[in-house]
């Protein structure tokens, strides 16, 4: 699945982190908001502006986004790069979202047993299928509003406000304004603004853990480890492998010609008998449906233990993910959850005691932010473990992890 889909205290020893300050008012109209979300995106760092419209936010430097969110006004975001800027004042005027406000009149939400299936499904698709995603709950899920388009098989979601998601098993309170979510046959993509909350000033030991376990393995801590120079000493073994049609598989074209005329035929037909030499249309349209349950793409591994300086590369002093064909990402300190290898129907294949990923550059190299997270995170394609590990074991951009 696609998921569209982070500093720390171990980079310290190689990047010095200096203090960022930034001021700002918010207004509409030149009328200042009181109450406003001020906050940068994915991380635990925001506040709300006072009666004058004011906010101070005081973070590390680096590179983010810049969010101010309010009931009936247009979401504002703005890239943010502090390493040149130690002291930001800004005045930020929102519009009135008048395409809110009409979709709040003309949208009659009914929640009857087609809502409560899409959201099931939503659910499952946005905050995934592995244990932490079992203790999250959205707090406001009658604030959801689906749409499925039956000609591509795609459900769409949208939300009338900002979801509250109240995380248990990390110990976060997240804002999420969805922005996008669309769930096809094989693929997911969401977008969005989440602000992160801890639930309490106290961080319980079991959080810590939570949060450790989710952070192990994960697409943040490979990219930190990459740039670092650290993959084999964290746990990772990359290897490269190329993605080519499968020959065996009947051409598109040639499987609906088959699936058409065999529907001709009704419930009449055997698809068990076998048909070493195809003597009829018939036979000929049976061996091409059987033949359509092949794979489209067979997949060669061909280098082991991948250099890094074939999965990186710099302008000037600038990192950028840059590589071919696709990446194999085996994190051997973990085992596979056993939801992951669940399979249709209860059968499961044996549980694995590594976590395989693989991931794809859509767009050509892609800049890393030197403390390690992806400018453009829709650059990259996500298959196995990480399209698995979903919202819910996602962590704000800010966690640090335990040096232990």
């Amino acid at each position: 699945m696609n998921l569209k889909f982070t500093f720390f205290s171990f980079f310290i020893v190689l990047y010095s982190f200096s203090q960022t300050n930034i001021n700002g008012i918010i207004t509409s109209k030149n009328i200042p908001l009181e109450g406003a979300s001020v906050y940068l995106n994915n991380t635990t760092i925001g506040t709300i502006t006072d009666e004058k419209g004011a906010f101070e936010l005081n973070f590390k430097e680096g590179n983010y986004t810049l969010v101010v969110s309010f009931l009936g006004y247009k979401t504002y975001q703005k890239s943010i790069n502090t390493i040149d800027q130690k002291n930001i004042e800004i005045t930020i005027s929102l519009e009135e979202d008048n395409e809110f406000l009409d979709e709040v009149e003309i949208k009659k939400i009914v929640y009857d047993d087609e809502w409560k299936y899409n959201l099931a499904r939503f659910k499952q698709a946005f905050l995934g299928k592995t244990k932490l995603a079992s203790t999250c709950k959205i707090l406001n899920e009658k604030d959801l509003f689906f749409d499925f388009n039956y000609k591509t098989n795609t459900l769409s979601a949208t939300a009338r406000k900002p979801l509250k998601i109240k995380h248990n098993g990390l110990g976060y309170l997240i804002e999420y304004d969805l922005i996008n979510f669309e769930l096809g046959s094989k693929t997911l993509f969401f977008s969005g603004y989440a602000q992160y909350k801890n639930l309490r000033k106290s961080i319980r030991k079991k959080w810590k853990k939570n949060r450790h376990v989710a952070y192990n393995g994960s697409r943040m801590h490979f990219l930190r480890s990459l740039l670092n120079k650290e993959l084999k000493k964290d746990g990772f073994v990359i290897n490269k492998f190329r993605r080519v049609a499968n020959k065996e598989r009947p051409s598109e074209e040639k499987i609906r010609f088959a699936r058409e005329y065999l529907k001709l035929h009704g419930n009449r037909i055997n698809y068990s008998r076998k048909i070493e030499e195809p003597k009829t249309t018939l036979d000929s349209a049976i061996v091409i449906a059987n033949k359509a349950r092949l794979p489209k793409y067979r997949d060669y591994l061909y280098k082991r233990d991948v250099p890094i300086n074939e999965m990186i590369s710099f302008q000037k002093t600038t990192p950028f993910l840059d590589f071919t064909d696709y990446l194999m990402i085996i994190y051997t300190k973990e085992p596979e959850e056993e939801n992951y290898v669940q399979g249709i129907f209860g059968k499961k294949r044996k549980q694995s005691d590594v976590q395989t990923s693989h991931l794809v550059l859509l767009q050509g190299k892609s800049e890393i932010d030197k403390m390690g997270i992806m400018i453009d995170p829709n650059a990259v394609f996500n298959e196995g473990y990480w399209s698995f590990e979903s919202f819910a074991n996602m962590l704000p951009l800010n966690y640090q992890p335990s040096k232990k």
